[in-house]
């Protein structure tokens, strides 16, 4: 069987709560209730516009993204918006006929099934909330926080250098130091900081054998390189169309897996991110069956991360970002507050003997309450000049400040 070296990987996993990792006991499974269900059809609607409007604003190179992350940590900010700002996110998080009770009801009963399933795969979702000394958020935003979302809470000064360190330890521990920070620096015009990490480690079901990896070709966009290729022959679920051949490969008791999607010739991984639909993801699932093939999946490690502002506004969340309109009321009432930044960033090892994978979402919302704040961190102009004759004496431009 020949095999293209193009492909696209989906890691699609559901949560919403923090979470420990595997559990003691042999496999936990339920039937979903009418809500969780419903919640899960709004985060893998969410997840497929995401990805590809992220490809779409993408160089063509590498994307590997959570949408379960960034889900939650969009969905804990959701509880804090009012008005135009909470109707935008609530159809870019495809939120439907759910309120919010239900939304985080749905999150919290959920995320209690998918971090017990498993006693081989470990899954570890953690959440924390960092808000400003002094900041008075309204209890019911922390009482949400701590009840459907488990997280922490803590309150800190953001003009303090020393805080970026104290927030990014949180988010190195929460990943298994997979993922080291999130924050670069904080500022004095923040007043919270929202954050969600996912830790995922899967073993596979049938693992590859080490002994026959072998180098082998992979055929990238603009040249052909030598990767190390992984080789099994066995009974997998697998199924091919006019636009792709693809693979499922399990995790533990097989109640996670990678799918693995190899655009036919003449098709595109782009081709396949637009099919992306709940209704081709649905028939595409259905249509695997159990087949004795020869599979080769390359070995891989790769670090991700992106700001999504831009794309979050074209799938409507405009207002949130906007700082005359944004209303995070449901923070602070009679307070102006708008979204700076939602950051992510992800890690991912897939190797013969599983996948491990981690993400990290944060949600800045600022303010102007604390007055402008100013950091020349980049090229300027300067002017020496006298206020009672007007004259200018000197004036400067610096790209590249000299040292003393």
């Amino acid at each position: 069987m020949k095999y293209g070296m193009r492909f696209l990987l989906v890691i699609v996993v559901v949560t919403s709560v923090a979470c420990g990792g595997s559990n003691t006991q042999g496999p936990n499974v339920r039937d979903l209730t009418e809500i969780e269900q419903s919640l899960v059809q709004s985060s893998n609607s969410f997840g497929f516009k995401l990805l590809s409007e992220v490809v779409g604003q993408s160089d063509g190179g590498n994307v590997f993204i959570s949408p379960l992350s960034v889900s939650i940590a969009l969905g804990m900010t959701y509880n804090g918006t009012a008005g135009t700002t909470e109707e935008g996110m609530r159809a870019c998080l495809e939120f439907g006929d759910l309120n919010r009770e239900e939304i985080n009801q749905g999150y919290q009963d959920l995320i209690e099934l998918l971090c017990n399933m498993d006693p081989d795969v470990t899954m570890e979702v953690a959440n924390s909330i960092w808000y400003r000394e002094g900041f008075e958020v309204l209890q019911s935003f922390i009482d949400a926080m701590l009840t459907f979302f488990d997280a922490l809470v803590t309150a800190v000064d953001f003009t303090d250098p020393g805080t970026v360190d104290v927030i990014n330890a949180w988010v190195a521990e929460k990943t298994h130091d997979k993922i080291d920070k999130i924050l670069n620096e904080t500022y004095a015009d923040m007043v919270m900081v929202l954050i969600n990490a996912i830790y995922f480690k899967g073993t596979w079901t049938y693992e590859f054998d080490p002994e026959d990896t072998r180098d082998g070709t992979f055929h990238a966009s603009d040249s052909d390189q030598t990767v190390k290729m992984m080789n099994m022959h066995g009974e997998l679920s697998y199924q091919e169309n006019q636009d792709f051949q693809a693979v499922d490969l399990p995790y533990g008791h097989e109640l996670f897996s990678m799918t693995v999607f190899l655009p036919r010739e003449g098709k595109s991984v782009d081709d396949i991110i637009a099919m992306l639909t709940d209704q081709n993801w649905s028939a595409w699932m259905a249509g695997f069956e159990v087949q004795e093939i020869d599979l080769a999946l390359p070995r891989f490690e790769l670090e991700y991360d992106k700001v999504l502002n831009d794309v979050l506004k074209a799938l409507g969340m405009q207002d949130a970002f906007d700082p005359m309109v944004a209303d995070f009321s449901g923070i602070k009432p009679d307070h102006d507050m708008w979204i700076s930044e939602v950051k992510h960033k992800t890690y991912v090892k897939v190797n013969e003997e599983g996948t491990e994978a981690a993400a990290v979402t944060s949600v800045t919302v600022v303010d102007s309450a604390a007055g402008p704040f100013m950091t020349v961190d980049r090229p300027f102009l300067f002017v020496i000049h006298d206020k009672n004759s007007k004259a200018m004496m000197f004036m400067g431009k610096i790209v590249d400040p000299p040292s003393e």
